[in-house]
């Protein structure tokens, strides 16, 4: 369970540099859906995703990304702790 949190959470630390990167390029074509990081962000890489979001300033002044990843982030810490505690 630790090693799969982990990857996803560099998955979407990741994912939010190259569409980072890709914005800033103007390579739109490889850019990534919206929908899919969020994915990533349900799949348990809220952390990274949230950290890529702060760190390369990329999608903070989306609604949909600054309220939902922290909401993740909150359901993921409490379903962690109905689980395991």
């Amino acid at each position: 369970m630790f090693v799969y949190i982990l990857v996803i959470n560099i998955l979407g630390f990741g994912v939010m540099w190259y569409d980072k990167i890709m914005a800033q390029t103007g390579n739109y074509k490889h850019r990534v859906a919206e929908g899919r990081i969020l994915l990533i962000a349900l799949a348990g890489g809220a952390m990274g995703v949230f950290i890529g979001m702060e760190l390369f300033r990329h999608k903070t002044k989306k609604l949909k990304f600054t309220v939902l990843v922290p909401a993740i982030i909150i359901l993921q810490l409490v379903l962690l702790k109905v689980v395991f505690l």
